[in-house]
């Protein structure tokens, strides 16, 4: 009898995403595919503009349609396509299954309600589906949930480095500083214990010994439950030290991905390569630091074929005319270059 073989816990293909304005539409996403394994840590890096947010909030579907429209595509989480589910199977999915942590986490917690019951209504969500998160029987009572969800938010707090936790469950939003309320979003992003975590710039608003705190915890908690996690961050520092790969993006585009320690050490875009030469490092005298000329391109008019080859001191005349398709480097890594293609093949 032949072995079924089990679907990556992510694989988004072909992704295409517009999104409508005044001024006309923007293909915002063109083309995305990215997979993600259980145990893998992905980061998805480039500059503001790229598309990282939004490839991030698709997976949860929690980009509003319209404005914006998925031309075609697919989003598959543990072998199913979120983009044909029903918002009520999409409910049942984030949270618990797919967790999601907030660039900002002013217009993520909700002002009138105490931290620890935002925190334990995520809990009590769920252990409903899966009661062993809160350590319980399915037929426990209703009062024997919400006091092992206090303890498991408490818990939580404690993890993610807040001071004095079980106290701090009656304060709210206003009485933490931008950091800690950065650190409540991270606790109720992993109490449901999800298989994916999608984390939008997790760690921006904290100081570096809370960071390094922050991505140990991540770090621990795919260890011990073999999740994915997909980090959207500006930080290769971060990449280098957490993710064991990363996806560089430009202009709704993945240009390279693969293994972090093999794109950050042969890195083959120009796009990667400018990205690297601009990270200041101790040899780096002031005024010698690299920058990138120009900036991302307008997408409601973007250049015909690379995104990137306005930019590039590479490019050519074929650049323009067709999107570059990812070529194989070997091990997993690959780069979206026709430079990269011609030296392929020359060798």
């Amino acid at each position: 009898m032949a072995s079924q073989t089990v679907p990556p816990l992510l694989d988004i293909r072909d992704l295409h995403l517009t999104m409508k304005s005044f001024d006309g539409e923007a293909h915002v996403l063109n083309g995305i595919d990215l997979t993600v394994n259980r145990g893998e840590i992905w980061g998805l890096v480039g500059e503001t503009g790229c598309g990282k947010s939004l490839t991030g909030l698709s997976i949860s579907r929690l980009v509003s349609t319209p404005p914006a429209r998925y031309a075609r595509g697919e989003i598959r989480f543990e072998g199913e396509d979120v983009l044909k589910l029903s918002e009520s199977a999409m409910q049942r999915l984030r949270g618990r299954h797919i967790g999601m942590i907030f660039q900002d986490p002013t217009t993520n917690l909700n002002p009138s309600f105490r931290i620890g019951e935002q925190l334990v209504d995520v809990a009590l969500a769920a252990g409903r589906h899966s009661p062993e998160i809160l350590g319980l029987e399915a037929r426990a009572s209703s009062s024997a949930r919400r006091m092992a969800a206090r303890a498991l938010a408490e818990t939580m707090l404690d993890k993610v480095g807040i001071p004095n936790a079980a106290q701090r469950l009656d304060d709210y939003p206003h009485q933490f500083s931008g950091g800690m309320r950065q650190r409540v979003l991270i606790a109720m992003a992993l109490i449901g214990r999800p298989a994916l975590l999608v984390a939008d710039e997790p760690t921006t608003a904290l100081d570096v010994s809370v960071q390094a705190q922050v991505l140990r915890l991540l770090t621990g908690m795919v260890q011990e439950y073999a999740m994915g996690v997909l980090l959207i961050t500006h930080n290769l520092g971060v990449v280098a030290e957490t993710c064991s790969h990363v996806a560089v993006m430009y202009a709704g585009n993945i240009v390279e991905r693969g293994p972090v320690a093999s794109v950050l050490a042969a890195p083959a875009h120009p796009y990667t390569t400018a990205l690297l030469a601009a990270i200041p490092t101790r040899g780096v005298k002031r005024g010698d630091l690299k920058g990138l000329a120009g900036t991302v391109p307008n997408l409601i008019q973007p250049p015909p074929g690379c995104r990137f080859a306005p930019r590039c001191a590479l490019a050519g005349p074929d650049c323009r005319a067709d999107v570059p398709p990812m070529i194989e480097l070997g091990a997993g890594h690959g780069a979206a270059c026709l430079r990269v293609a011609s030296q392929t093949e020359a060798a």
